[in-house]
């Protein structure tokens, strides 16, 4: 061990010695961007759940609007806050944003707890409703200080490591889906059964969580991220300027607004007009469930095929990200056209194409743009992005209430 002249110890790596022969790095970066959105999935997921404790609440659009714009405010943060990487380093933000999330997701079993009497009656359910959505908000709060640190130091790092964890991502909206199924499948349709196959739930994705809080602290000690991480401290302590960062944001603001264009169109659409404007008389409560399962399956895939193919333009990229805003017209046929429009297979095929997009030209933009600029502003741009990003799914989950109207 070394220090620098700012008193940090920094280990010094053979480069010869520095292997990830058995992809543990990657792994764990996979692990903790299914961490980083386990918490928001585990909340639209249980709709069955949430929706019959809060019946007229519009529970969806309420979590979306105060889980983006709280992880959106610490993003910008980051972002104007030229120092926070010198207040504190990426593991000691790693840990406080994962315990935060382990302790605002076990509110709702709790406050079930408190509030249900013997009966499997819920008490007080204004009452609940608002803990609940501050712990919704503190989730917020904890993703972006998550997401916004691991997509930073991401966009230095060899590009395997950005696709791991929109992977990742993308594999929690898997988990949790089918995690909500098994529960719902194994315990009776009853208000006790509700109760309990939810709970359940929430206990199982918390365990997931504390995983990834070991998994955080054991990436510090493998001998390819301490040489990764090396360069990392080294470049941390350029100062950044407004006017670097403007110029940053300059290069890159066409990717951006693609990011930007994304998750509008999907928060927009996905999970609210999923789960409370589409219904079936044949899949009935399971229908909102198998759409958002089916929309996190798709999205696993798109993020997964970088793995194997990336678009080299993010030009190409962009006009792609744009063009999703055919989705608009085409899921109001499918809700106010002809009758044929309205079955179950349309919603599917749509659907499908939304998490497919969605996922696949995320993972484009978010690998190629942060090395398109020289290195020592690759942080920057990702986090650029990640703004982008969070511009965009508040944009978009306030106008998926515009499908109430």
């Amino acid at each position: 061990m070394v220090q620098n002249d700012k008193g940090i110890e920094i280990t010094k790596v053979d480069q010869n010695e520095a292997r990830d022969t058995y992809k543990i790095s990657y792994i764990i970066h996979f692990l903790l961007g299914c961490g980083n959105l386990l918490p928001w999935n585990a909340l639209i997921t249980a709709i069955d759940y949430f929706g019959y404790l809060y019946p007229t609440k519009h529970v969806e659009k309420v979590f979306s609007v105060a889980y983006m714009t709280s992880s959106l405010l610490i993003l910008v943060l980051m972002l104007s806050w030229s120092k926070w990487n010198q207040t504190m380093s990426l593991r000691l933000r790693l840990n406080i944003g994962f315990s935060m999330f382990v302790l605002c997701l076990m509110v709702t079993p709790i406050v079930d707890w408190i509030n249900w009497d013997q009966n499997g009656t819920k008490v007080k359910s204004n009452a609940t409703y608002c803990v609940v959505v501050v712990s919704v908000v503190v989730c917020g709060l904890a993703d972006g200080l998550i997401g916004g640190s691991l997509i930073g130091s991401a966009g230095k790092l060899p590009k395997q490591y950005m696709q791991a964890i929109f992977a990742g991502t993308a594999s929690s909206g898997v988990l949790i889906s089918t995690l909500r199924i098994i529960t719902k499948v194994s315990l009776p349709h009853t208000p006790q059964g509700l109760k309990t196959s939810a709970h359940f739930y929430f206990i199982i994705s918390t365990t997931i969580l504390i995983v990834c809080i070991i998994c955080c602290n054991l990436l510090y000690k493998l001998p390819i991220m301490q040489q990764h991480y090396t360069h990392l401290v080294q470049d941390d302590l350029l100062p950044c300027s407004s006017h670097k960062l403007r110029d940053v944001a300059r290069a890159i603001k066409r990717p951006a607004f693609g990011i930007f264009a994304i998750y509008t169109v999907t928060l927009s659409i996905f999970p609210g007009f999923l789960a409370e404007n589409l219904e079936s008389s044949f899949l009935k409560d399971w229908y909102p469930i198998i759409l958002i399962t089916i929309y996190n399956v798709s999205d696993f895939v798109g993020k997964s095929l970088t793995a194997l193919y990336v678009v080299k333009s993010s030009g190409n990229a962009t006009w792609g990200c744009v063009a999703r805003v055919l989705f608009y017209p085409l899921f109001t046929a499918c809700l106010h056209g002809p009758k044929w429009l309205k079955c179950e297979v349309s919603i599917v095929f749509l659907t499908t194409m939304l998490g497919l997009t969605n996922g696949y030209l995320t993972s484009v933009i978010m690998i190629i743009v942060p090395k398109s600029v020289p290195s020592s502003e690759a942080e920057i741009a990702a986090i650029v992005l990640a703004v982008s990003l969070g511009l965009g799914l508040v944009a978009g989950s306030v106008l998926g209430w515009f499908w109430i109207i």
